[in-house]
């Protein structure tokens, strides 16, 4: 169950037209902070965002599903079974409890500063440059003139330790 303060930043972005991927980012932020307090672990950075962005679907947030979990959605569509008809919101008690246990017993590396590097730097790599620049320019126009100030503050920062 995602905290209600995440819930609230959350429907705030949406308030101010922000993308879902964006109202997402609240939740996965909270997943992060979770294994970084230690709450329960993750094997890999991947796994920490497919956590948070499967809250923020939960809670509402319209993010569409790519990859594996789409096909395996689409292939989902007519169940042959009663069995088979049953979705992962409607998981049993001891399939929740499993999965909690297990999450207990990974390690919190996963979302340390350098592995969110990593998986930021590998899911940048396979979009193409026009792709990058284009969301790029769109940050520059929807962050404001006093986020493009702080922004250049930081990047200043930045450069002169490096």
């Amino acid at each position: 169950m995602p905290e209600k303060r995440t819930v609230k930043r959350a429907q705030a972005a949406k308030r101010a037209g922000k993308a879902p991927s964006t109202q997402a980012g609240e939740f996965v932020h909270e997943e992060i902070e979770h294994i970084r307090e230690g709450k329960h672990g993750a094997r890999s950075a991947k796994q920490a965002i497919a956590i948070g962005l499967s809250k923020a679907r939960r809670a509402g947030v319209k993010i569409p599903k790519k990859g594996a979990a789409a096909k395996k959605t689409s292939a989902r569509k007519r169940p042959a079974t009663k069995k088979a008809a049953r979705t992962s919101s409607e998981s049993t008690a001891t399939r929740k409890r499993a999965a909690t246990k297990a999450l207990k017993r990974e390690g919190s590396s996963s979302v340390s500063k350098t592995a969110l590097s990593r998986q930021a730097r590998s899911a940048a790599s396979k979009q193409t440059a026009s792709s990058r620049s284009a969301a790029a320019r769109k940050a520059a126009r929807t962050k404001g003139s006093a986020g493009r100030s702080a922004a250049a503050k930081k990047a200043a920062r930045t450069r002169k330790r490096a």
